[in-house]
């Protein structure tokens, strides 16, 4: 079978003979992934002039969605886009790209579609990962003579932002801390490590690998942060040996934090009044999609990614300033045409649409963000506004000048009076019980029955599964916390006070300044790695422009159980303070705070469907 070909060492060899450091620029890792797909799968195909149908399955189809167009397809002599599970009409005179995971029922579907009478003229096969013996022996029994190339291509991870990956597995949550899932979570931290080290073989990585040191909680150890490093560690130096590169690939200059979502409990469940985390957490965004009514009462959406540029612009940003910068924008448009000065309003924009065409995508892109705007600021006028003093309050541990808070009950007392929504008592409820390290039994049953959640007490106990001490008792010796970076002297907003604990741990890791007790490492960077470039050697460049700070470090972060929107903005915030360092921090999947809630109560469930309890929001 010499024209076919496995190229079991995966794509990333002659990568890596072109590529000294995976470079990430304008949209980051989506970039870099489109850049691979683009020199592995339509590099091959363009040997052959017939324009070609590519076939993708549910994972693929998220893949590409996030890096490239359709018109970029097309550019490439894709013409057809299919899914594979579905029924498709034979068309023999084109050969098919098969990009898919490699699964049995993916390689069955695959089978199908050549064993009895083929589709199509010929195959190209790419694995988005490892291959098993018993998958490809199995294709090549059945479709060996069509199948033209077959290779893996190491990527199996979701870019969602430039600097924000996924492993696109909302389910690993309940499988790594479900007591009912005790048998699937070695398969899925296996899964998840699998997934990582394709992202690090993406940007040409092996880094040093260190965890959070692991917690103890009422007699039970939470180590799953070790378990992942080790597996991790374990398959960094596999891919590496098998890889097509003659010399073996040393340590590079980079590092892999591991860490437990219990490790920081706050911050996925305060109200953010940060752009993007405000949004998700109060408007309705599915996929990435907004939807709205627009002044003629007509239903429109928008997506809302890296492609718009207002909103990759803004979507770090305070609402205050979000809510400044928008109307500004919108008058310099208008500023040519005469437009008056006065408020800037949705109904003002469509008519400036009507009245200047060549400005019609520059100023929809506007509507939208003050559509999205608005219904932010009327859920925190509304609603949030009362609730923010006191989480903010109860999770800095002290108020906004700065006076310690002596009783957090006083704080939370106003929160449960007042006619919230279920979710916001409870997430205000949490944020009192985080402050003291857990309460006892008897005042949790008051809270639960103020909150009124008697039947559902699960959305409060069962962060125990975490790590997060719940209850406390005479005997229970508290967990030691860790010390926060001073950040009184930074302008911050009084509703806004509450920095990720994540930031925190970025900062750190940049200066050198983990403490290897609390983050024992798994296996050694090299000893001159230093984020902030103030000791390696090897950092003689002087980074100032984006790209050219990207030939520097890089830490990569994943959180096992879910990252926040929060989070997520911080490593784009100190990779854009530390300049020679780039952050990239990935989960297994992103959160909402009411998602996480789902997510928590659904834990003690033995069934392995999620079944929540739904709280209709007031």
């Amino acid at each position: 079978m010499t024209h076919k070909v496995r190229d079991r060492a995966s794509a990333s060899g002659n990568w890596k003979k072109r590529n000294k450091m995976a470079t990430v620029s304008e949209h980051g890792l989506k970039r870099v992934v489109w850049q691979r797909i683009k020199e592995t799968i339509i590099e091959d195909c363009k040997k052959s002039e017939i324009w070609k149908i590519l076939i993708l399955d549910h994972f693929t189809t998220k893949l590409l969605s996030s890096c490239c167009k359709m018109s970029d397809l097309m550019q490439e002599g894709i013409t057809i886009v299919e899914d594979l599970y579905k029924s498709r009409e034979p068309v023999l005179e084109m050969k098919a790209i098969y990009f898919m995971t490699p699964t049995a029922k993916c390689v069955d579907a695959f089978i199908g579609d050549f064993k009895l009478k083929p589709k199509y003229k010929a195959a190209y096969v790419y694995f988005t990962d490892y291959c098993s013996d018993e998958l490809f022996n199995k294709m090549k029994l059945y479709c060996g003579k069509y199948i033209r190339v077959c290779k893996e291509l190491n990527i199996s991870f979701l870019p969602q932002e430039s600097q924000v990956f996924t492993c696109d597995n909302p389910g690993a949550f309940r499988s790594i801390y479900s007591p009912h899932c005790s048998q699937d979570k070695v398969k899925t931290l296996e899964t998840l490590a699998a997934q990582i080290v394709t992202l690090c073989a993406t940007l040409d990585e092996n880094p040093g690998v260190r965890y959070k040191k692991e917690t103890v909680l009422e007699n039970t150890t939470l180590d799953n942060a070790k378990q992942l490093a080790a597996l991790v560690d374990y398959k960094l130096t596999k891919h590496y040996d098998m890889d097509d590169n003659s010399k073996k690939k040393g340590k590079t200059q980079a590092q892999l934090l591991i860490v437990e979502r219990g490790f920081d409990p706050v911050t996925p469940i305060l109200h953010e009044l940060t752009y993007q985390a405000m949004a998700y957490d109060l408007v309705p965004i599915k996929n990435d999609t907004y939807k709205y009514k627009s002044k003629d009462g007509s239903e429109k959406e928008a997506l809302l990614n890296e492609d718009d540029q207002l909103w990759a612009r803004l979507r770090h940003m305070h609402i205050a300033e979000v809510s400044e910068q928008i109307p500004k924008l919108v008058k310099e448009i208008s500023a040519n045409k005469k437009q008056p000065d006065g408020k800037i309003t949705i109904s003002g924009l469509s008519q400036l649409m009507k009245k200047m065409p060549h400005f019609r995508k520059q100023v929809a892109q506007k509507t939208v963000h003050l559509n999205l705007t608005e219904d932010c600021m009327n859920h925190f006028q509304k609603n949030v506004e009362k609730l923010c003093k006191a989480e903010q309050d109860l999770a800095v541990g002290s108020d906004v000048e700065g006076v310690k808070v002596k009783d957090p009950m006083r704080t939370l007392l106003p929160v449960l009076l007042h006619p919230h929504g279920t979710y916001d008592k409870i997430r205000a409820v949490l944020l009192y019980i985080f402050s003291l390290n857990g309460t006892t039994e008897e005042n949790l049953n008051k809270l639960i029955q103020h909150v009124k959640i008697e039947e559902d007490r699960e959305f409060i106990l069962n962060w125990r599964e975490l790590g997060v001490p719940i209850i406390s008792s005479p005997s229970f010796f508290p967990m030691r916390r860790s010390s926060r970076r001073d950040r009184t002297q930074e302008e911050t907003y009084s509703l806004s006070r509450w920095t990720p604990v994540i930031k925190d741990v970025m900062e750190d890791a940049v200066e050198n300044k983990l403490e290897t007790r609390e983050w024992p490492h798994q296996s050694e960077c090299p000893a001159a790695w230093n984020g902030s470039g103030a000791v390696s050697a090897r950092q003689k460049h002087k980074a100032s422009t984006q790209d050219e700070r990207r030939s520097g470090s890089r830490l990569i972060i994943f959180v096992i159980g879910g990252i926040s929107y929060s989070e997520m903005r911080s490593a784009y915030q100190v990779t854009q303070s530390v300049k020679s360092c780039e952050v990239i921090i990935g989960s297994s999947h992103i959160v909402t705070p009411m998602e996480l809630l789902d997510d928590i109560q659904a834990l003690s469930k033995p069934t392995t469907t999620k079944e929540t309890f739904t709280i209709v929001k007031e």
